[in-house]
């Protein structure tokens, strides 16, 4: 009798570790993080203040510190060069490597607002330069023409994806989002009655004028057949393949099998 009962509490005792040792998983293998790439979640949104002073990249459509108009503007004093050179940069690093599928296309939606004048050959010129960056590197770069007279600029611009863009490292190679403009201030005779200062605004994602602003990744998972890393194999994530949880439930399982095995090797003893 005293046996049999022995046997039960062994059980149950081997049953309870396993449950603590599921519901015990790492939280970050349960949840994903809403402002990291994934392939659910594969459009990067961009952010920022009304001045445009600070911007920021995630993968969240939520924001609660972005400017609360929409979007960030510059403004240019009259005779003053309409003339930016801004970077967005991701908020924070990757936490794991993203990859690209090799036959995808990245597709980059902005909203843009400017207000200035025309070139003129002894004025400094720059038409609106768009960079994609990964890290610190120029990875594809487009100039677009753009009505400057205090109009909205939709931009639509697809990026095939290249034997350099398959494969972003976390911590040193997130995307960032470069503009470049630079032309004179706006002036004709108007002037003389009118404001006539210069200004330049970048829409941000969620804004309240129907502006699309948002940068779409094909996203694919670092285990899919296709997914490449240039000359290196794609790195171990220390996952063996079992669902999350499973390994530790594995390793005190055999722990608690073999505690149950001593008790009874102690008993018969």
């Amino acid at each position: 009798m005293t046996a049999m009962i022995g046997k039960k509490i062994s059980a149950f005792t081997l049953l309870a570790v396993m449950l603590i040792a599921v519901t015990g998983a790492p939280a970050s293998a349960q949840a994903a993080d809403a402002k990291q790439p994934s392939v659910e979640n594969p459009h990067m949104h961009l952010w920022g203040t009304d001045n445009i002073g600070q911007c920021w990249t995630h993968f969240d459509r939520n924001e609660t510190t972005s400017a609360v108009d929409g979007y960030g503007e510059k403004e240019f004093a009259e005779n003053q060069q309409v003339d930016v050179n801004i970077n967005c940069a991701m908020s924070e690093s990757f936490k794991a490597d993203m990859y690209l599928n090799p036959n995808g296309t990245i597709r980059i939606d902005l909203g843009i607002y400017i207000a200035s004048g025309d070139c003129s050959d002894t004025a400094e010129c720059q038409e609106l330069r768009i960079s994609l960056m990964k890290g610190s590197t120029i990875v594809a770069q487009e100039e677009f023409a753009t009505n400057n007279n205090y109009d909205d600029n939709q931009i639509i611009w697809e990026i095939p994806v290249s034997d350099n863009m398959t494969r972003w490292n976390k911590s040193f190679e997130e995307p960032q989002i470069q503009f470049e403009y630079s032309k004179p201030n706006p002036a004709d005779v108007t002037c003389i009655i009118f404001d006539c200062s210069g200004y330049f605004r970048v829409y941000y994602s969620e804004n309240q004028d129907g502006m699309d602003t948002e940068i779409l990744f094909p996203v694919i998972n670092a285990s899919d057949p296709i997914a490449v890393g240039g000359d290196d194999a794609p790195p171990s994530t220390g996952d063996s393949g079992m669902l999350p949880g499973f390994g530790l439930l594995a390793g005190v399982g055999s722990l608690a099998i073999g505690a149950v095995a001593a008790s009874r090797f102690y008993r018969e003893g």
